[in-house]
């Protein structure tokens, strides 16, 4: 794959912390990297990454189409935000490279109330719903914008007045300005991640979702961290996989990948959430070490050549019987950043597989960041040799990190336990 991407050229869209690693992946490919925002390179920090960068806007279609042109750019990609899809595709359809998505696939696979429609119509569960005027609200519910992402216009409410205040609050995050009502479910969470090729649908892996209310009732709780294969898998494999994949064939799908996460009740998982994009859990290093395949890889492929592979990787899709894998999110606290340390440490040691920061020395976690997924400062990735090795290893992590303000406070959050785990792997 490698030789014939060689010096390739790849026009990122969007260059916040999480597409540092799409250039610096697509970099080790052989491949020419561009990043392009109207950003400056604080809030872009992929653009000082990269070969080569734009102050472009995403949708100013004319100069891009202009630039694409000029610098023969071989191909594009976007990465983690919702916000970015239709941009993407609008900009990949006019210039005639490949897009993974259709419009109309990310038209409804970003918008909440219309993919609930879709696993409605070919029963994957998903959460019970409500409307503002209905009378049988049973509560709590939480709130969410229709086009949110990123926790972002979250709020859980526990009585009539607390809603309506919600929904006022909850449309500001939405460009929309809509919002939709679900019943609040409060137990344990999965994510299943999916890789698409060629239609064909393989189910990568099932990762628990380990969230903490480490921030006061009053805050949406964050994840914590991730454990891979989850208790889960046998009953979502015989249960819902085929529904989502006619799901998947309805909706045309071909490529791509996509992550959905999902409230667990009774061994049953109910979709809240999906994203027909990378996801800033970063599964895809994992799945590189332990299933020998890595989805991120096979985007750039696909954006530079029209193929996410050519490999057949059937084969080395196995989420039932992976290794033991764990994903460490390490929460910040509101204040200033002056030293993040650790990081180079756990690189040196058995099973880490990378450690990646989303904040860096200098940047302020802010008060209207909590409750956001913008908390996590510092990912760790690894594997271990068996289950019984996940929590230690996990709380090792938790302590060899250190996030330090500049008023010499330890910002980070209390993290996971062994309660959190237990009950929960394979």
């Amino acid at each position: 794959m490698m030789s014939t991407l060689k010096n390739k050229k790849l026009l990122i869209i969007g260059g916040d912390s999480f597409s540092v690693d799409i250039v610096k992946t697509a970099q080790s490919m052989g491949i020419y990297t561009i990043v392009t925002d109207w950003y400056d390179t604080k809030r872009s920090p992929a653009k000082l990454v990269a070969d080569e960068y734009w102050n472009t806007s995403i949708e100013d279609y004319d100069s891009l189409t202009k630039q694409i042109k000029e610098h023969h750019v071989d191909g594009i990609l976007t990465g983690f935000t919702d916000s970015y899809l239709l941009a993407y595709q609008h900009l990949c359809e006019i210039n005639n490279l490949p897009s993974y998505g259709t419009k109309k696939q990310f038209e409804i696979l970003t918008n909440k109330a219309l993919y609930k429609e879709w696993c409605k119509r070919f029963n994957v569960p998903t959460i019970q719903q409500y409307n503002a005027s209905d009378t049988n609200i049973q509560f709590p519910v939480i709130i969410k914008p229709v086009d949110g992402s990123g926790s972002r216009g979250l709020h859980v409410c526990h009585n009539q007045e607390e809603l309506q205040d919600a929904i006022a609050a909850s449309k500001k995050s939405s460009k929309q300005g809509e919002v939709i009502i679900e019943r609040y479910m409060a137990g344990r969470e999965v994510t299943i991640f999916w890789t698409f090729v060629d239609g064909k649908y393989y189910l990568s892996a099932i990762g628990n979702r380990h969230v903490k209310q480490n921030q006061g009732e009053n805050v949406i709780p964050l994840p914590v961290g991730y454990t891979f294969p989850s208790v889960v898998i046998p009953k979502y494999q015989s249960e819902i996989e085929e529904h989502a994949k006619q799901m998947f064939s309805e909706l045309g799908i071909q490529n791509g990948m996509m992550f959905m996460q999902c409230k667990v009740e009774d061994g049953t998982c109910y979709v809240y959430d999906i994203g027909y994009r990378l996801t800033g859990s970063m599964e895809y290093k994992i799945l590189e070490v332990v299933s020998g395949y890595n989805p991120l890889k096979m985007l750039i492929n696909f954006a530079l050549t029209g193929k996410m592979t050519d490999e057949d990787i059937s084969t080395k899709v196995n989420p039932a019987t992976m290794s033991p894998c764990y994903n460490v999110s390490c929460l910040c606290a509101p204040g200033t950043i002056a030293e993040i340390n650790g990081c180079d440490t756990l690189m040196q040691e058995d099973g880490v597989i990378d450690s990646i920061l989303t904040h860096f020395p200098g940047e302020t976690i802010t008060e209207e960041m909590k409750g956001l997924l913008t908390q996590i400062t510092v990912r760790v990735l690894g594997s271990v040799k068996n289950q019984e090795e996940l929590c230690s290893t996990m709380q090792h992590i938790g302590e060899t990190i250190q996030i330090t303000s500049t008023d010499n406070r330890q910002l980070l959050l209390p993290g996971i336990q062994q309660e959190d785990i237990e009950g929960m792997v394979l």
